[in-house]
């Protein structure tokens, strides 16, 4: 009698295959905490995109800055929470491209750039760019740079140069379409500074555990009182100087450099 051909195959062939699926391991989840405000940001810059297209743009431009608030918590609640996690990061940066970059470059397009024809959205296509470029290079310099300053203005802080523009104007009941060179020209400013080698303090060496003197706290308390009397005009005010201070730096560290 003739043995069976499978006798004639190696011993390896016979050895049954692994379970496509092993019980033993277990998937990653995802911690909730930290990504709900990631996307609760995200819903905010989503909101001020649909905004924008129904003509709301007071809405929109709060809405970016409570997308801006939303993401200024989340690495917080991270670290504090000891929940940061690789998905996190990459849906930060997601998010904040929708929050930071898509949103604000439509809601100045659809308020005054629309006017200029080709060159308001090569405008906002600028800022959109240099929000998105600005994004992947911070998170392939993240372990490089020195973590007190940021390379280039922050997406959060274009974003704000941007909706507060609109946000003021508006409330002064100013048209788009009577400061459409303004906006264009604050539209491509944002969306260069983002990619500069620029640097602005980020505010991140700043210890809240320690003592500061009592003219710190009377400057927050009076930053405060003018944020509840007009935030508009505060918090555009506030990131005019912050987007100008990284060319002021720039400025006197050049100086410094030809006076030695």
């Amino acid at each position: 009698m003739h043995r069976s051909s499978f006798s004639l195959l190696p011993m390896t062939e016979l050895k049954p295959r692994k379970a496509l699926f092993n019980p033993e391991v277990k998937r990653r989840g995802i911690y909730l905490l930290p990504n709900l405000f990631t996307t609760a940001a995200l819903f905010a810059g989503f909101f001020a995109i649909v905004q924008a297209m129904q003509g709301d743009f007071e809405r929109a431009a709060m809405a970016i800055f409570i997308a801006m608030v939303l993401d200024g918590l989340d690495g917080r609640v991270a670290r504090l929470t000891n929940t940061q996690s690789a998905f996190g990061a990459e849906y930060d940066s997601l998010s904040d491209m929708v929050s930071f970059g898509a949103a604000p470059a439509l809601v100045m397009y659809e308020w005054a750039l629309q006017d200029l024809g080709r060159l308001g959205w090569i405008s906002a296509f600028i800022y959109c760019a240099g929000a998105a470029l600005r994004l992947a290079r911070f998170n392939t310099t993240l372990e490089v740079v020195d973590k007190r300053f940021f390379q280039g203005l922050p997406s959060p802080a274009a974003a704000a140069l941007v909706a507060g523009f609109v946000w003021v104007m508006i409330v002064s009941g100013i048209a788009g379409a009577d400061v459409r060179g303004i906006a264009c020209v604050l539209t491509i400013f944002a969306g260069v500074t983002m990619v500069s080698n620029i640097r602005y303090y980020s505010f991140k060496d700043v210890n809240l555990k320690k003592s500061v003197p009592f003219f710190v706290i009377a400057a927050i308390a009076l930053g405060f009182a003018l944020v509840a009397y007009s935030p508009e005009i505060a918090l555009f005010g506030f990131f005019v100087l912050y987007g100008l201070s990284g060319y002021v730096l720039a400025a006197l560290g050049l100086f410094k450099r030809k006076a030695a």
